[in-house]
């Protein structure tokens, strides 16, 4: 099984959950959920299976965890943001972790602009 993206806000358990169930095609899914009151097409039950959805109707998601035998959180795992180092979050100047060379953010100012008026002939 592939390891879950850790920068992802959610881990969807879906295609897991069916497999266990005996599941094994996205088509599989489509007739137990019509039978429990959602009409989805095979592209919508496909979308919805292989990648985690923006958001998600409290109908299907209670239809998928009738079917499935589980509960919203067997379904949907929520991981912590991942915090970023101190260097990456700030532009000051200090030492990188990214390896990069060159001056940082901090150490780059603006030429100032000199503004003439213009001579009257």
């Amino acid at each position: 099984m592939p390891s879950p993206d850790t920068h992802a806000p959610i881990t969807w358990h879906l295609r897991t959950l069916m497999a266990s169930a005996g599941m094994f095609q996205t088509t599989d899914l489509v007739e137990p959920l019509r039978e429990a009151g959602v009409r989805l097409s095979r592209e919508q039950v496909f979308r919805l299976v292989t990648k985690p959805p923006a958001r998600l109707n409290m109908e299907i998601l209670a239809a998928l965890c009738t079917v499935l035998s589980c509960s919203p959180a067997d379904l949907i795992e929520i991981n912590p943001p991942v915090a970023a180092t101190e260097s990456t979050r700030t532009g000051t100047g200090g030492a990188s972790t990214t390896g990069t060379t060159g001056p940082s953010i901090g150490s780059l100012r603006p030429i100032p602009a000199r503004i003439h008026r213009p001579t009257s002939d």
